[in-house]
């Protein structure tokens, strides 16, 4: 297949459905630089990912590649991990409809959900099919393996976690608020915060075991604490904050939230001194001990 023409039929598809690339690549699950090289003809789409391509925007995967029948169903086995029982959507008939975002994403979603619960070694595909309510070929025919999800599934925590911080803090302009957003956000305090902590747990062990996890971890850190010191940067400009290494207390702050969590996490619920509401006032008296400026009288 030219790569070139692969590229330009993925762009008619992206643009038809109406959303941003960002966004489409959040869709299909996959890290939107890699969506960009693919498209700008750097890198090659994998046959994983034309499949997810296709079961997005609706089409078969013959239309896509612009290839013959034979050809769409090598693609499938490609992406498949029993292509015998897999194939693209007939071209004569519409496609059955998507949960929201795509069949992807649900999957990505469901496999979240009972990592939280469950952690992830104890996880089987069957669990995620049974969770998504198809087959564990439907889960091959977007996953190949268990690397290939774990991956899409962290991409999608780390989306999901950068896009609310965006959003909670849009239009914010005083550092301090900003501050204290951030820290309340990554507060386990509802159902929702608890289970992405408890994600987070997980990718810390596989993060010291697995590479491609490690680096993941390693770049989202170094997005999180940046964040930070940009807010504590400019804080200090507005003398909200004392004069400090941004980058220092960043890294302080960051490691204080972490370790609070993961004690709020272990206790036994309902202790006293051991939930949300204790670690989201220990962190709010160490910004107001260590970087708040003190009132000049």
């Amino acid at each position: 297949m030219q790569q070139d023409e692969v590229a330009a039929r993925v762009r008619q598809v992206i643009d038809a459905t109406g959303v941003s690339a960002r966004e489409f690549a959040r869709r299909i699950v996959i890290d939107p630089s890699k969506l960009s090289r693919s498209l700008n003809g750097t890198r090659r789409f994998t046959a994983a990912e034309l499949a997810r391509i296709a079961d997005i925007g609706g089409v078969d995967v013959g239309q896509l590649i612009g290839a013959t029948a034979g050809a769409a169903d090598e693609v499938t086995a490609g992406a498949a991990a029993t292509p015998s029982t897999v194939r693209s959507p007939s071209p004569s008939r519409s496609p059955s409809p998507s949960p929201e975002g795509g069949r992807p994403l649900q999957i990505v979603r469901e496999t979240v959900r009972l990592i939280a619960e469950r952690g992830f070694h104890a996880v089987r595909v069957a669990d995620i099919a049974a969770a998504c309510h198809t087959s564990t070929a439907a889960i091959h025919y977007h996953f190949p393996g268990r690397d290939e999800l774990l991956e899409a599934a962290v991409r999608w925590c780390m989306d999901e976690d950068t896009r609310r911080r965006a959003e909670a803090t849009a239009g914010t302009r005083h550092a301090g608020d900003e501050l204290r957003l951030l820290i309340e956000l990554q507060t386990p305090r509802t159902g929702q915060q608890r289970r992405q902590w408890c994600v987070w747990l997980d990718l810390w062990a596989e993060a010291a075991r697995s590479t491609t996890v490690g680096r993941l971890h390693v770049e989202y850190y170094r997005q999180w604490r940046g964040t930070v010191a940009d807010v504590i940067r400019r804080g200090v400009e507005q003398g909200v904050f004392r004069p400090v290494d941004a980058d220092g207390a960043a890294l302080a702050l960051t490691a204080l939230i972490d370790g609070l969590a993961s004690q709020v996490l272990a206790a036994e619920p309902g202790l006293p001194g051991t939930g949300a509401p204790a670690m989201h006032d220990a962190l709010i008296a160490h910004v107001d001990a260590c970087l708040t400026a003190p009132v000049s009288g």
